[in-house]
């Protein structure tokens, strides 16, 4: 194992074991590195590597800070990572995506509020029959993470948020060159809507499934 990893490991097992804390400052540098067993270089490697993904904070002239390890800022490191797909992934995070979301709508349907559902209405009433295919898209990205936030669960929700970008070029592509596609988009997401308000799992979890599946079979048939 390199010396950087082993610095890593090491650090990763204080955090876990609950040596360190949420919010903590690390200490000293050379302390910690004399507690550890490493040398300050490999040390001071390990907490570059980690505060690149978000486990350790460094603020110059106050010292080195575990962050709130939650997980909206965790999976920040995951929509860096997915940003650098090719193209011809982007089926295989449509696939996700309707393993994942339709599970989302399910448990937003159980949960969600009066407020929340207006929200939604709202939200799709201010598109109008026929938007620009950019509008449509942007609002499909908003409104599909106001659900997936309603599921409460934030876990599900920031994974949900870091794999919408790589498959939203799909979608313009989509409402650029099949016809309907904007028209069917908007009776899909009214579809869901109405099962949300109905507090209906089952007929929101089939409406997304739906929704999310049209765009993969589409795609795959031009790819």
């Amino acid at each position: 194992m390199a010396l950087t990893d082993e610095a890593i490991e090491k650090i990763k097992a204080m955090i876990v074991s609950g040596t360190l804390r949420a919010g903590d400052r690390l200490p000293r540098e050379a302390d910690l590195a004399a507690e550890l067993g490493l040398s300050r270089s490999s040390l001071r490697e390990a907490v570059k590597a980690l505060s690149l993904v978000n486990i350790l904070d460094v603020r110059r002239g106050d010292g080195t800070y575990v962050t709130s390890l939650q997980p909206p800022l965790l999976l920040e490191a995951l929509s860096f990572i997915v940003d650098f797909h090719r193209d011809g992934t982007v089926l295989e995070f449509l696939e996700v995506r309707r393993i994942l979301e339709p599970e989302a709508a399910a448990m937003a349907a159980e949960r969600i509020s009066a407020a929340e559902v207006a929200g939604l209405r709202a939200l799709l009433d201010s598109l109008g029959p026929d938007p620009e295919v950019e509008d449509l898209v942007a609002n499909d990205l908003e409104f599909h993470r106001r659900i997936t936030a309603c599921s409460g669960n934030s876990v599900l929700t920031s994974l949900l948020d870091s794999l919408s970008g790589p498959t939203s070029r799909a979608r313009v592509w989509r409402g650029l060159t099949q016809a309907g596609a904007t028209q069917r988009t908007l009776a899909e997401h009214r579809a869901i809507l109405d099962a949300l308000e109905s507090h209906d799992p089952v007929v929101a979890r089939s409406w997304s499934t739906v929704h999310i599946a049209s765009v993969q079979q589409w795609l795959a048939s031009v790819l």
